[in-house]
């Protein structure tokens, strides 16, 4: 079967397809979805802080919109990214230089309960501290 590489919607929403895929590309797959949205929350970012440097009421105003359990919820998300981007990111670095490339299974568990115990821990620390 020949594939057609031409730029395309069709070749887009492939790209996140997962199936008929071995398990690397699982984790491939899930490294270029918390990539997309770090990078919604950047843009998020950089919009909350044009507002934040707009003088002290924007930026009082912004610490009481930050501390609410919505944001928080939100926090946790953008951080649960964070982490599971970086460590995947290890892995697929990892992959590239020809180390573990046998043991693809193992080291995504490992980075998924990895992600999972660093997620958990953030978000004690996160909800349990105020």
């Amino acid at each position: 079967m020949k594939v057609d590489n031409r730029p395309s919607s069709r070749n887009f929403l492939r790209w996140f397809d997962p199936r008929n895929r071995q398990i690397g590309a699982w984790g491939y797959i899930l490294n270029r979805i918390t990539a997309l949205g770090l990078t919604l929350y950047l843009v998020l970012h950089l919009i909350m802080l044009f507002k934040v440097a707009q003088g002290q009421a924007a930026y009082d105003q912004f610490i009481v919109l930050a501390k609410t359990p919505v944001i928080k919820f939100f926090e946790m998300f953008v951080v649960a990214g964070g982490i599971i981007h970086g460590l995947n990111g290890i892995r697929i670095g990892m992959n590239s230089f020809g180390f573990g490339v046998r043991r693809q299974k193992e080291l995504l568990v490992g980075v998924l309960v990895l992600s999972l115990t660093g997620i958990v821990i953030f978000a004690l620390k996160m909800f349990m501290g105020d």
